[in-house]
């Protein structure tokens, strides 16, 4: 899971497998499988730092090199 924080400072947790795509307008959006929208504090480079080291915890680059 990766923890993201929304606009009031509150901190949460989803699963990056879950996002359909993300909005930069000028919040960060993340649009999820379900149609539900986040909008979320952290911008996009920080986001995806954060999948990319969850993706790295899990294993999942094994499958993908």
């Amino acid at each position: 899971m990766v923890e993201v924080t929304r606009l009031n400072g509150e901190s949460y947790y989803i699963n990056p497998h879950q996002i359909e795509y993300i909005e930069l307008n000028p919040d960060t959006t993340l649009i999820m499988l379900s149609g539900k929208r986040l909008i979320i504090v952290e911008d996009y480079k920080t986001l995806y730092k954060r999948i990319i080291d969850y993706r790295r915890q899990i294993g999942a680059f094994k499958n993908e090199e």
